[in-house]
């Protein structure tokens, strides 16, 4: 499950992992600490707080050249630009210091994470084993009705599979930094799946907004969303040069975090090469 619809919004797996673990964190750290009166929400939201923050700022330095001729970018977070490791690591440095601060709060703290820990890495592990890692065998169309699939436009080489439609904003807003990175990048092959529409009206939203895709195909039944997963646009899997699903994103898709993703991508095509 790469994504799930809660009422009008669509979360990303990844975001109700860091949820359930929240909770349960809250839960336990709650009735460990009630007899002291000690809560540890506070501080887990304090955690969340600074990791985002940190993770955010880390991720913006490590992509600032991309970010420089659209500054104000840096602050939509909705391209998902973050870097894990930076946000744990502010987030345990709050944690220890809260803990220091207050001696009440260390046990309540100490076992609300580990509990959490656990649940994420229990629900982490049970939704790895329900994906499809590999390219989905659907049929599909190219815009001028022949059939075709997604590992025949593979050919060996690595794939990034674009799910959107014309109706929705983000995937609009998304493509240009799409359409200029696949003409850009060469040694990957970028896909853009549209999910149920006719070809007739994929094609109108294409010349109008005058942008020259390659590997148009048409999901009439949107099946291919319902195959990853995912059933949120746009909506972004990111294959190895073997087929092998390795990242995927749910939203908007800036210049930066689509080059990120893109790192481990050109990492897997200079290693078929080599074989």
């Amino acid at each position: 499950m790469l994504s799930m619809n809660v009422g009008p919004f669509a979360l990303s797996g990844n975001v109700l992992l860091l949820l359930a673990a929240g909770l349960v964190a809250a839960g336990v750290g709650h009735l460990v600490g009630r007899r002291q009166q000690t809560g540890i929400v506070n501080t887990l939201s304090d955690m969340l707080i600074a990791g985002v923050i940190v993770a955010r700022i880390a991720f913006v330095a490590l992509w600032f050249d991309t970010y420089r001729s659209s500054p104000w970018s840096m602050l939509d977070i909705r391209d998902g630009g973050f870097t894990p490791w930076a946000g744990m690591a502010a987030a345990l440095l709050v944690a220890i210091w809260r803990g220091w601060r207050q001696p009440a709060l260390r046990k309540p703290l100490l076992l609300g994470l580990t509990a959490g820990a656990l649940v994420w890495g229990a629900l982490f592990g049970a939704l790895r084993t329900t994906e499809r890692p590999a390219l989905p065998k659907l049929a599909l169309t190219t815009l001028a009705g022949a059939p075709t699939s997604l590992a025949a436009l593979a050919d060996g080489k690595p794939m990034v599979v674009n799910l959107w439609a014309s109706w929705c904003p983000p995937c609009r807003r998304e493509m240009p930094v799409l359409a200029a990175t696949q003409q850009r990048e060469t040694g990957v092959r970028f896909v853009f799946v549209n999910q149920g529409e006719d070809g007739a009206t994929a094609q109108r939203y294409l010349s109008a907004g005058q942008l020259n895709l390659a590997n148009v195909l048409l999901d009439p039944g949107a099946a291919l969303g319902r195959e990853v997963g995912s059933g949120a646009l746009p909506t972004t899997l990111f294959y190895d040069a073997n087929g092998r699903l390795v990242d995927n994103h749910l939203g908007e898709l800036s210049a930066a975090s689509l080059a990120s993703k893109l790192e481990p991508l050109r990492t897997s095509a200079s290693a078929s090469g080599k074989d």
